[in-house]
């Protein structure tokens, strides 16, 4: 199989370092799926990777949502037959200084709903179409900001920070990688996880009232590294630092708390526990 005969979607990929890993999947021949909340800016990128003589798809869907999120899977198993990179890339970052504690459509604490439960949610509903398409990879945008999550107030609804919870909610993406690896061992799909760079020059960081240290194009070298190099074809269940492999925070390697996380996780998310 060629890189042509390959689709690929990337979460939050209308703008940062999720667009520009889009135009570099479509520009190898791939076929990008791309994903975002604002339909004009994944028009323009649509328009764009088209332009350039790529193939790609806007699918919106708000991940402040779970229905949204169920809605992006069914149309995506519709209009597609195969799924051979699964990019987790959609987040939103701590809020700055003086941020606020909000909650999704669903009562769930933000950061934790948008950075990790609709990613837990959409790859567990596209598990049967990259299984179809093996091998296949699933790439989780993490980061080195990472917190143990705290059990007994995952909603943070006591001592609230934004920085604590988009830590968090980070943390809880690479617990999931790590499962998943488990997992899927044997079935031909890889679950890796990586720190793409720090503070890129993106929308989001300068939000959070940050000054960017890196650029879109470091993050996107380390993400496209685990999503198509041959350095890590076989390689799973790995959190990366760029494109190191490296230690994430002592609470992934617990297995007990990452069956906590699991079964909250099927829980929050309404889906039942295999």
């Amino acid at each position: 199989m060629t890189l042509k005969d390959k689709t690929a979607l990337i979460t939050g990929s209308t703008d940062g370092v999720g667009a520009l890993v889009a135009k570099k999947l479509a520009a190898l021949g791939i076929l990008v799926l791309v994903h975002g909340r604002n339909q004009a800016r994944g028009a323009r990128l649509v328009g764009d990777i088209s332009k350039g003589g790529g193939r790609a798809q806007f699918y919106p869907a708000d991940f402040a949502s779970l229905s949204g999120v169920r809605r992006l899977a069914e149309n995506i198993q519709r209009d597609h037959q195969r799924l051979d990179i699964l990019v987790n890339n959609a987040g939103i970052g701590t809020g700055g200084r003086n941020s606020i504690r909000e909650i999704s459509e669903d009562g769930f604490e933000l950061r934790f709903a948008v950075n990790y439960l609709s990613g837990f949610l959409l790859t567990r509903l596209l598990i049967p179409l990259l299984r179809t398409s093996a091998p296949a990879r699933i790439v989780n945008v993490a980061s080195v900001g990472q917190e143990p999550i705290a059990f007994d107030n995952v909603m943070l609804e006591r001592g609230y920070s934004g920085q604590r919870a988009y830590c968090q909610s980070k943390l809880a993406q690479v617990m999931f990688t790590f499962d998943l690896a488990q997992e899927l061992t044997g079935t031909g799909i890889t679950a890796n996880c990586l720190h793409p760079a720090t503070y890129m020059d993106t929308a989001m960081v300068r939000r959070d009232g940050i000054s960017p240290m890196s650029s879109v194009e470091d993050g996107a070298e380390a993400i496209l590294h685990i999503a198509i190099s041959s350095e890590t074809k076989n390689r799973t269940g790995l959190y990366f630092d760029q494109m190191r492999q490296s230690r994430a925070n002592a609470q992934a390697y617990d297995s007990a708390a990452r069956l906590q996380l699991r079964t909250l996780s099927y829980e929050l998310s309404g889906l039942a526990i295999p």
